[in-house]
């Protein structure tokens, strides 16, 4: 069954269908060439001024430029060191044989290396700023030391005082046991524990955090120290020398002692503080010869 007045009419055919283009908006006859280049140079030059001004895009570059530079410091701060501490080793063994020509040599080589160590000679400009008052330029000196080699500004030892507990350390770098040619650097190092406490202590275990030139960090612990666990009583002291052999000619060490009072029944334990110092063949302006 059909229903009548139901059909609906088909569309007009379009100007796609009947095989003609759409109009569409054109460029004005004549002046299209240069109206689509002043565009199209507007976008470029959109686009290159967003990309130079992302946000990122500038830090990010100094950040690669400032790692770079501390890389290529670190790589030849290295090579000196190495330098260094051959010609240290050298010296040793010819004194120790009595080659005093070939020690007077050496010894000679050494003060010329530290007159010209660039570390060294920042190291005596900014004492020597600092000891004429100059301070802009010791600042200078300070930051040119912390990109050459962040290490140089830590002394060799340290000092700090935790619950009237003194502990005082001292690092030097020993030629005879070191093999630089291998990346083998041996440190000793002395530390002396004083009892400024009203109260007797007794250390019960260490904790080193010993980190080399290259950043890589480790943590060491162990029962006492020197196989013993000294009883410390008020206004004396303990002293006892140890090493480290560190795989670059530069690092740092700190850490902690855990120690308990024994004058009374169920003290609890407390940490004191030993306070950063420096391993490094090239020592301190205490170590430097000149």
């Amino acid at each position: 069954m059909q229903c009548a007045g139901l059909r609906s009419s088909s569309p007009a055919p379009t100007a796609a269908w009947m095989g003609r283009r759409p109009r569409t908006a054109r460029w004005p006859r004549g002046r299209l060439p240069a109206a689509r280049r002043v565009v199209m140079a507007s976008a470029a030059a959109s686009d290159a001024n967003s990309s130079s001004n992302s946000p990122g895009r500038g830090e990010e570059r100094e950040e690669v430029a400032r790692k770079e530079k501390e890389e290529k410091a670190a790589a030849s701060l290295l090579m000196r060191s190495q330098k260094y501490a051959m010609l240290k080793q050298q010296l040793a063994v010819a004194a120790q044989f009595e080659d005093y020509k070939e020690a007077a040599r050496l010894r000679d080589s050494l003060r010329t290396f530290e007159e010209e160590e660039p570390v060294l000679r920042l190291r005596r400009l900014m004492k020597k700023a600092i000891q004429e008052e100059r301070f802009e330029d010791a600042a200078k000196y300070r930051d040119e030391l912390k990109i050459l080699a962040p290490h140089s500004l830590l002394k060799c030892s340290s000092d700090a005082t935790t619950l009237g507990i003194r502990v005082q350390v001292r690092s030097v770098y020993i030629e005879s046991r070191s093999q630089p040619l291998k990346g083998q650097f041996f440190f000793a190092y002395r530390i002396r524990i004083t009892n400024n406490s009203q109260r007797p202590v007794q250390l019960l275990r260490r904790h080193w955090i010993v980190t080399d030139g290259n950043g890589r960090t480790e943590n060491i612990w162990g029962v006492g120290v020197v196989g013993e666990q000294p009883v410390i009583f008020p206004r004396t002291g303990f002293e006892y020398s140890s090493a480290c052999p560190l795989s670059t000619p530069n690092g740092r060490m700190e850490g902690d002692f855990e120690m308990k009072h024994i004058d009374k029944a169920g003290s609890s334990t407390f940490n004191v503080a030993i306070a950063p110092f420096s391993l490094s063949i090239l020592g301190d302006d205490n170590d430097v010869l000149l």
